[in-house]
Formats: structure tokens, C-alpha cells, sequence
């Protein structure tokens, strides 16, 4: 089975009690359930990441260059400053789908959101749905596994 890594980042452990007006009342673990379930239908593995450190991000992009068909990430606010999960999440090249998701639409608020350091490396984005922005990605990258052979 088609292993996916979802990874998660800054303060995205905070779901359901930070800003649930911006980012929905869903916590990380209903979002996981949710794609654990979806994964299941697809008939995919997935497992799950999320860290507040940017190392520990950069870490675990390297580790799925050999043991993964994709990966989803939402680098949140790392989206805009991160240099290091660019370059990682390039390393990874085109053999290695990546979707990047977010809950809101960055570009629609403050203007520092709208600098996306990851827009160029993935293979596409969803934004804007809260947690279903997760299911579509997984929806999207099982299809790009799947014709992929």
C-alpha cells in the first residue's frame, strides 16, 4: 500500500481552541481521524507529523524521500520564512508528489501571508477549507500515486 506522510506545523496542535473563527473548531486529531479514514478508502497508508521546531520538520521531509509515495504539508506559518523546508520539500524532487494545505487563504490576510516560500516546490496547494482542505489534498495525491504506477 502507498504510504502518504501528513505533516503538520507550528502551532497546528492548537486546533480547535486558537482562532476557530480563521481555522475552524476542528482539532488535530478529528483532522487525522478524518484522513486516517479517507486513507482507508483509498487504500493507502498514511502516517502523521507535526512539530513546532523547524529542524524536526526539516527532519522529516528528508526521512520520506525513501519511505513514501507523497507527502501533504501544512508548514503554516513556516509557509512564509522557511527557506530550510523550501529546500527540503525540493530535495525531494518530482519523483515525490507534495501538496501543500492550509485551513485559511494566507494571500487574503495580513500581508506578510501573501510571501509563500513553498509555492514553487509543490506540486499544488489547497487552501481555504479548514480541515477539508486535508481531505482534498489526500484525495488529489491519491490519484497522482495511482497514475503514477
Amino acid at each position: 500500500m502507498p504510504l502518504i506522510s501528513v505533516i503538520h506545523g507550528p502551532n497546528l496542535n492548537l486546533l480547535g481552541t486558537r482562532e476557530p473563527e480563521i481555522y475552524g473548531s476542528q482539532t488535530l486529531d478529528d483532522i487525522n481521524s478524518a484522513l486516517r479514514r479517507k486513507a482507508d478508502e483509498l487504500g493507502l497508508d498514511i502516517e502523521f507529523f507535526q512539530s513546532n521546531h523547524e529542524g524536526q520538520l526539516v527532519d522529516h521531509i528528508q526521512s520520506c524521500r525513501e519511505r513514501t509515495q507523497g507527502i501533504i504539508i501544512n508548514a503554516a506559518a513556516y509557509t512564509h520564512t522557511s527557506v530550510a523546508i523550501r529546500d527540503a520539500i525540493s530535495a525531494l524532487g518530482p519523483d515525490l508528489p507534495s501538496i501543500e494545505v492550509h485551513l485559511s487563504v494566507p494571500g487574503a490576510r495580513e500581508a506578510f501571508r501573501k510571501n509563500n516560500l513553498l509555492e514553487d516546490v509543490v506540486r499544488g496547494r489547497i487552501e481555504g477549507f479548514q480541515g477539508l482542505s486535508y481531505l482534498l489534498a489526500l484525495s488529489a495525491l491519491s490519484t497522482i500515486v495511482a497514475t503514477r504506477g
